[in-house]
C-alpha cells in the first residue's frame, strides 16, 4: 500500500532517519524489513541491524549484511548503535527506539552521514516528533528539537486493517516527508515548535509523497477494501474522514 516510487526515492538517501511507527500488531516490522530488503537487492552498502529478538532474517545481496541481536549480541540498542557506527555502516536498522539513549544514538548517526530505519510506538506523524522532542530533559530540548528537523527524513504511521471480503487485512499510512527527503517546510515547523500545523502541510504536499491517514482510509473506502466503520474507529480525525 506504500507510493513504491516515493518510498524508492526515499531508500535511496545517505542519511536521515526513517520511522515506522504504529501500535503493536500493525505491521510495522513486516514494512521495514521490506524497505531493508528493498535497499539489499538495490544499493551496495553496508547494512547493519539491531533487533530484539531478530524477526526475519536478511541474506546478503547486492549489499553487505550484518545482524545483531541484543542480549545475545549486543548489551542494548544504544550501545549497540554507538559501537556499530564504527563498522562504517551505510544502512542502520534499529529495531525500536525505546530509550532516551537509543534516540539519542540514532540522531546522532543520521547527522554523522547513516541512513536510519527504526520504530515507535506512536499514532501519527506530528504525534511522532513530540514523543521525540519531550522524552528528553527540558534542557536538552530545543538541541534535540534541531537534530530531528535536519534528520528526520519521513514518518511512515501505519494501521493495519480487516479487508472488507475476510481475505487478510490491509495496510493505511499516514506519512510524513521532512528536511533531509525535500520537505523544507516539515523542518521549518518542528524548529518554531509548531507540530500543529504540520496536518496542513501534510494535506497540501501530495506532491512529495505525503499524505494524512484520513486521506488514505477514504481512498480504502471508496474503493471498497475495508468498511466504512473500519476506518472511522482508526481515524485521527474524524470532520477530515467525513469530508
Amino acid at each position: 500500500g506504500l507510493p513504491v516510487d516515493h518510498v524508492h526515492e526515499l531508500l535511496h538517501k545517505p542519511l536521515g532517519i526513517i520511522l515506522l511507527t504504529g501500535p503493536t500488531g500493525s505491521g510495522k516490522t513486516t514494512t521495514i524489513a521490506g524497505m531493508i530488503d528493498y535497499i539489499n537487492r538495490n544499493r551496495d552498502a553496508h547494512i547493519i541491524s539491531i533487533e530484539e529478538p531478530i524477526e526475519y532474517y536478511h541474506e546478503g545481496k547486492k549489499s553487505l549484511m550484518n545482524q545483531r541481536e541484543v542480549n545475545v549480541d549486543v548489551a542494548s540498542f544504544s550501545e549497540a548503535v554507538t559501537r556499530n557506527m564504527r563498522s562504517d555502516p551505510d544502512v542502520m536498522l534499529v529495531g525500536e527506539m525505546r530509550d532516551l539513549e537509543t534516540m539519542r544514538s540514532c540522531l546522532q548517526a543520521a547527522e554523522t552521514g547513516h541512513l536510519v530505519l527504526s520504530t515507535l510506538h506512536t499514532v501519527s506523524a506530528p504525534k511522532t516528533v513530540d514523543r521525540l522532542v519531550t522524552a528528553f530533559p527540558a534542557i536538552e530540548q530545543e538541541e534535540i528539537r534541531a537534530m530531528t528537523s535536519t534528520s528526520l527524513a519521513a514518518v511512515f504511521s501505519e494501521e493495519l486493517i480487516p479487508r472488507k471480503d475476510g481475505k487478510g487485512r490491509v495496510a493505511a499510512y499516514e506519512i510524513m516527508i521532512g528536511e533531509p527527503a525535500g520537505s523544507a517546510a516539515i523542518g521549518n515547523l518542528i524548529r518554531e515548535r509548531k507540530t500543529s500545523q504540520m496536518r496542513g502541510t501534510i494535506q497540501s504536499s501530495a506532491a512529495l509523497g505525503m499524505q494524512l491517514l484520513e486521506s488514505n482510509l477514504a481512498r480504502l473506502v471508496r474503493d471498497d477494501l475495508i468498511e466504512f466503520e473500519e476506518a472511522y474507529n482508526r481515524a485521527n480525525q474524524k470532520t477530515d474522514l467525513l469530508s
